[in-house]
């Protein structure tokens, strides 16, 4: 084999194990619809990185809380959107500070 055949292969290889990333490329994310004074779903697996948005479809204002003290909405009305993005994997337990019987939970696993 020639060297130029050996640089060749070689280039071949490495550009093949990249994965190339479009510019512009939107992150991973995922959805919690807040509806019938519930969180739907209630418990969701997402993977580090993933931004989470939940939306109140209710006509009652309503709130998302972290347990932990990590991320906090204020009041929202209807069609009001809050969103989080989780970056360290752990369970993030959540509520809602108006109706604390609503909860849910983040859990950010990377796959």
């Amino acid at each position: 084999m020639t060297i130029r055949t050996v640089a060749a292969l070689a280039a071949a290889l490495l550009s093949s194990l990249a994965e190339p990333i479009a510019v512009g490329a939107e992150m991973p994310a995922a959805t919690v619809d807040i509806q019938s004074f519930a969180f739907v779903p209630q418990d969701i697996t997402v993977a580090p990185g993933t931004t989470v948005t939940w939306t109140n479809k209710d006509q009652t204002a309503h709130s998302v809380v972290s347990k932990e003290g990590k991320f906090a909405s204020k009041g929202m009305d209807t069609d009001d959107r809050y969103t989080f993005t989780f970056t360290a994997e752990g369970d993030y337990a959540y509520f809602c500070s108006l109706h604390p019987h609503m909860i849910g939970t983040v859990h950010v696993r990377a796959h």
